[in-house]
């Protein structure tokens, strides 16, 4: 959506290294996993199916975003469960994982996880949001459905709901 600096923005950085491509929401298959976190469904282990037609991360900023994810959009919408951000800008905030990070929560909720550690591993900063993340993301993936996940969020986030 070019909402965000072109040198911060991690979603730039993975389509120049070849990880992900860039498209737009027209060439979204009706079969991908679109996240949204917008959706009332999350996304858990089972979700892998969707994989293989696409994950889909729209790139946009957090204060324009909101506009976005309120119209229809292809695929399959879910949305992460809570986990905090470890890149710089919002280091540990809950809700605010940039583009790269909410790829890589999505690969590894959905079994993939050496996949989602490659993603992270292009910035220096990508250990970081596993270490604020190591258990709760254990959890999650060990959850069969999206209501799993939602009692594994709230014991581990109840302070902040």
């Amino acid at each position: 959506m070019n909402q965000d600096d072109p040198k911060k923005c991690t979603a730039l950085k993975l389509v120049r290294l070849g990880l992900v491509k860039k498209i737009s929401l027209r060439q979204v298959s009706k079969n991908a996993l679109l996240l949204n976190p917008m959706s009332t469904e999350i996304i858990c282990k089972t979700d892998a199916k969707y994989l293989n037609s696409g994950l889909v991360v729209i790139d946009c900023s957090w204060k324009k975003g909101t506009d976005i994810f309120k119209k229809r959009l292809p695929g399959t919408n879910k949305r992460l469960p809570i986990l905090q951000a470890g890149n710089p800008t919002n280091y540990s905030k809950l809700f605010t994982l940039s583009s790269s990070e909410a790829l890589a929560a999505s690969l590894f909720i959905t079994g993939r996880q050496e996949e989602s550690e490659l993603v992270l591993s292009k910035f220096k900063w990508g250990h970081t949001f596993f270490e604020l993340n190591s258990g709760i993301l254990d959890d999650y993936c060990k959850a069969n459905t999206s209501d799993e996940i939602a009692i594994i969020e709230k014991q581990y986030y109840e302070k902040f709901l």
